[in-house]
């Protein structure tokens, strides 16, 4: 499959519905329908709120990029940031101006467009986040190098990818691979054709590293603590009692599903 036809087929997949959307029972675009979503996101995703920060970037020019359904968008909104978004898909963009609506806000800039090819120039922002966006990207080191490309020197750039090295990707790893009868189909395979998106891709610590560090920016945090999904909550006993002596084995800090690296760009 082309890079091209990968990008559609990642924009048709977000484009009929949003990560974390599928949890609401209430009317579409409704208070309710939000605030479902954004109790859920934070009660599972606790690993959120004390990566982005939300009120220590009152007044400073901020980027988001795949604003999804826009739980984290509005609380750059609500902290007083000068909030700017995209996303790949109409269906976000639509998420985040009912959002704001419902809520009587209002944002500095929101629109479509490719974390590929991010519409802003360069040295733009304070502050660039990406919370599990540029691993669906068919080029990623390149969606990468645009995150830095709009952050100002001094800025810094949050982003989160998933960790290949994790509980969740060892179970995926046997339901898609062992326990499906093919034990050699590779983890880029399984993610590829079984997580979300189409081409979804996992990193190690060491291989983000690695990517991170072939551009003009410091390292100010990098781990990947155990998460919500890496503890199986929802599979049988003994999967999620095998989840939790994996995550002492590899490692509390560094064995969860989400991968997170802060860094600040070169000036």
């Amino acid at each position: 499959m082309s890079s091209i036809d990968l990008k559609e087929g990642v924009r048709e997949y977000w484009d009929r519905q949003s990560c974390g959307t599928d949890i609401a029972v209430s009317e579409k675009h409704s208070q309710e329908y939000f605030e479902e979503i954004e109790q859920y996101r934070y009660d599972v995703e606790h690993e959120i709120m004390p990566f982005a920060q939300f009120s220590r970037w009152h007044g400073k020019k901020v980027l988001e990029v795949g604003v999804g359904a826009g739980t984290d968008f509005l609380q750059w909104v609500r902290s007083g940031a000068l909030a700017h978004g995209i996303d790949l898909t109409s269906e976000g963009i639509e998420n985040v101006q009912h959002r704001l609506e419902v809520y009587d806000l209002e944002c500095e800039d929101l629109r479509i467009g490719d974390a590929e090819n991010i519409p802003y120039e360069e040295n733009s922002f304070d502050l660039v986040y990406s919370w599990g966006v540029i691993h669906h990207s068919p080029d990623t080191p390149k969606a990468l190098g645009e995150l830095v490309r709009v952050a100002k020197p001094g800025g810094r750039i949050k982003i989160m990818v998933y960790n290949r090295r994790s509980p969740y990707v060892v179970y995926k790893y046997l339901r898609w691979g062992l326990l499906a009868g093919k034990p050699f189909k590779s983890i880029k395979s399984i993610m590829a054709e079984h997580q979300e998106s189409p081409g979804t891709k996992a990193y190690s610590i060491h291989e983000f590293k690695n990517l991170l560090l072939q551009h003009p920016v410091r390292i100010v945090s990098i781990d990947a603590p155990a998460t919500y999904y890496d503890l199986l909550p929802d599979k049988p006993a003994p999967a999620r009692w095998g989840a939790y002596v994996l995550t002492f084995l590899m490692g509390l800090k560094r064995c969860g599903w989400f991968l997170r690296a802060e860094v600040e760009k070169k000036a």
